[in-house]
């Protein structure tokens, strides 16, 4: 706990020293906000998960094929951020099923999370090998230079999308590098739509995605030892069909100082100063094929919805 502490306070140090003002999106998910965008998910207006578990029960056995070795011969299916395996469960049944050997990997910073979904793989699909990796990505993108044999790599659920332009390509190239020619990668992309939609999507009428981005401050105030005052904080959220890029922020209501006992150092926010927490940006199919070229990658299969909200691609180098 001492190490994530020192990292979470090394990062809101270089975040709110810097203008604007900065936090990661990856400190959303402590117990709280793990939670509330499990509610997300099931919001009306949120689309993402809903449509990639379409694809996945439609164009199922598709997919499998795509990922599959062309000899037959075993392989490992690994993930990327696994959480609770739901949408990739289908997966799983569909390999089952199609009969080739096969392993999953899931990998997942949380050993709590990861012990939950092996239970739960050995309850609903007692014949799956199930070898865990409770990494962060660099370390298991490490690990996948040595991995014995044919692998297929999951990053589902428009993750690549909290990336921004230069270190998505960077993100991209350090995933095809321990790539063979036979190995496969899938990618989850939420494509652009109807800008009010996707604007609806972080921005929800009952104010959950409000108090899942509110929640930072919450976590700050309790493992750091900060005194923001929720009263005078606000979520903001845009979208622009200039660049795709949704973009959420913490908005100070007025002029106010932020003490942060942990950094023995107070902070000054402006009256309107915002504090940006995350962005989801959304592309077009010819936007993934020059992404994909320029990381080394090409497209092998690409699956989408029947309203074509979202993409789950499939590339090989």
């Amino acid at each position: 706990m001492l190490n994530v502490l020192t990292e979470l306070a090394q990062h809101v140090a270089k975040g709110l020293r810097r203008m604007p003002k900065t936090l990661s999106s990856m400190y959303f998910y402590d117990d709280i906000g793990s939670r509330l965008f499990q509610q997300i998910m099931d919001l009306p207006e949120y689309y993402p998960t809903r449509t990639e578990f379409a694809i996945f029960r439609e164009h199922g056995a598709a997919i499998v094929a795509a990922l599959s070795p062309a000899d037959g011969g075993e392989f490992a299916l690994v993930e990327l951020g696994a959480g609770d395996g739901a949408k990739t469960k289908l997966l799983l049944r569909e390999l089952l099923a199609a009969g080739p050997g096969f392993t999953y990997a899931p990998v997942d910073i949380s050993a709590g999370a990861m012990t939950g979904l092996v239970a739960a793989l050995q309850q609903e699909l007692p014949a799956l090998r199930v070898e865990p990796v409770v990494e962060d990505y660099a370390t298991a993108l490490d690990q996948l230079r040595t991995w014995p044999g044919s692998k297929a790599v999951l990053f589902l659920g428009s993750n690549i999308g909290n990336f921004g332009p230069a270190e998505r390509l960077d993100f991209l190239r350090q995933l095809a590098a321990p790539l063979a020619p036979a190995d496969r990668l899938l990618v989850g992309f939420d494509l652009q739509k109807d800008p009010r939609r996707i604007r609806a999507a972080y921005d929800d009428a009952q104010g959950v995605t409000a108090a899942f981005n509110l929640n930072l401050l919450t976590r700050l105030n309790r493992e750091l030892g900060a005194d923001f005052d929720l009263a005078y904080w606000q979520h903001y959220t845009d979208y622009s069909p200039l660049n795709g890029a949704v973009r959420s922020f913490l908005v100070s209501t007025r002029a106010q100082k932020v003490r942060v006992a942990t950094l023995e150092e107070t902070f000054d926010f402006a009256a309107w100063e915002v504090i940006h927490t995350e962005n989801s940006y959304k592309f077009t199919m010819p936007q993934i094929e020059a992404l994909a070229t320029e990381a080394g990658l090409r497209v092998v299969a690409s699956f989408t919805d029947a309203a074509g909200d979202f993409a789950d691609v499939v590339l090989a180098v």
